[in-house]
Parts: C-alpha cells; sequence; structure tokens
C-alpha cells in the first residue's frame, strides 16, 4: 500500500505540470497561428457558401502560393471588410483572362472549382502583369464575384500581399493534432491530480490482531 502511494504522489508531481504545459502550448499556438471565419458572400460558391465557418491559417506574404483562398484586406475604393478570394497571380505574374478561361505565363489554369455554366458577359478580356508586391485574385463563382477583373485600372486591379490575414486550411491534419495535444495535456492534468488527492487521503489503519490468551 505504501509504495502504491509514493507512486501516485511521484506521478502527481510530474503528470499534472506536463499536461498542462501540453494544454496551454496548444492553446497559445492555436490563438497564435489560426482564426474560424464565416463565409458571409457568395463569390466563393460552390467551393465555400454563405454560413461556412472556416479556418484560417494565419501567414505572411511570403507563404502565400498560386492557388490559395485568402482572407485578404480589399482596396477600400470598392470593398471595406475581409473577403475570401483565390490567388491566380503574384508579383510577376503574366495573367490573361476572356471569359471563365484564364492563363497565367502562358499556362492554362485548370479550375475544376469553377463551375459556372455562362460567362460573366459584363466582364471584358483583360491581360496584365502583376505588379511586385501584390496579388491578381478571383472569386470562384466568376459570374458574381467583385475581384481583379473589374478594377484593371488602378495596378491591373491587384490586392496587395501584405494584406493577407490568413489562408483557409483545407488540410486538417495540423488543427487535429493540436486537438489531440490538448486532449492529451487535459487527461495528464487530471490524472496527476487524481493521484494527488489520493495520496492526500488518510490510510485507513489496519486493525491489531488481538493477543493470544497466556495460560
Amino acid at each position: 500500500m505504501r509504495q502504491t502511494i509514493t507512486r501516485l504522489r511521484d506521478a502527481a508531481w510530474v503528470l499534472a505540470p506536463f499536461g498542462l504545459a501540453l494544454l496551454v502550448g496548444a492553446i497559445v499556438y492555436t490563438l497564435a497561428n489560426y482564426k474560424m471565419v464565416t463565409e458571409t458572400g457568395d463569390s466563393m460558391r460552390p467551393t465555400f457558401r454563405p454560413g461556412d465557418r472556416l479556418l484560417i491559417e494565419q501567414i505572411d506574404a511570403t507563404e502565400i502560393r498560386r492557388g490559395d483562398v485568402v482572407l485578404i484586406d480589399p482596396p477600400e475604393r470598392y470593398m471595406t471588410e475581409p473577403v475570401l478570394r483565390r490567388v491566380i497571380g503574384m508579383g510577376g505574374d503574366h495573367v490573361v483572362g476572356a471569359g471563365n478561361r484564364v492563363t497565367v505565363n502562358g499556362k492554362p489554369l485548370n479550375e475544376p472549382y469553377v463551375t459556372d455554366v455562362y460567362e460573366d458577359l459584363g466582364v471584358d478580356p483583360y491581360d496584365v502583369k502583376v505588379p511586385e508586391g501584390r496579388l491578381f485574385v478571383l472569386g470562384d463563382h466568376r459570374a458574381n464575384s467583385n475581384d481583379s477583373r473589374y478594377h484593371l485600372s488602378e495596378q491591373s486591379g491587384s490586392f496587395a500581399a501584405a494584406g493577407v490575414q490568413g489562408r483557409v486550411m483545407e488540410n486538417s491534419a495540423a488543427p487535429t493534432v493540436l486537438v489531440t495535444i490538448g486532449s492529451l495535456g487535459i487527461a495528464l492534468t487530471l490524472l496527476g491530480i487524481g493521484g494527488y488527492i489520493a495520496r492526500r487521503r488518510p490510510q485507513r489503519s489496519l486493525p491489531s490482531a488481538a493477543p493470544w490468551p497466556v495460560a
């Protein structure tokens, strides 16, 4: 019994702090690198629909890739709230578009996410070179998206890369790992606390054997 109590005591001093460190670390890392947003517009259909809750990974301009769906601060001249748009071209890219057909640096884009049957007749063909430090962005719902195509007269309609707040997480591996670490931290903390409580309970003294009568 004493050995069991000693083990519980030792486990409590190790498991509780370690589990708490894991839990706090997972929470701090998550708050620093991710946030949740709700899609409110219709410009990213069918990829994302109004009301969809999306996990945003916070990144800087050096981490942006073509094809990313980013949450970005738009130019104040036509929008005020951050919007979701897909990165089509980056600084130095040559982007050409006619209807729903887009090429970047002479290569046609394969865009399975664009399902518009009809082309947007209100958009003229465009042929632009994206300025350095900026992004040419489009919505997936091309027939209903206020994007770079409509503002070509100012810096080729591009958005500042520095205005990217983050990109939509399509691979949930990293958040899943963080949830697992946090859950493990909770479990270890509770085990440690349970061990501490167990060792604080007073031991019941075993009844002493009655003495043999002496003749």
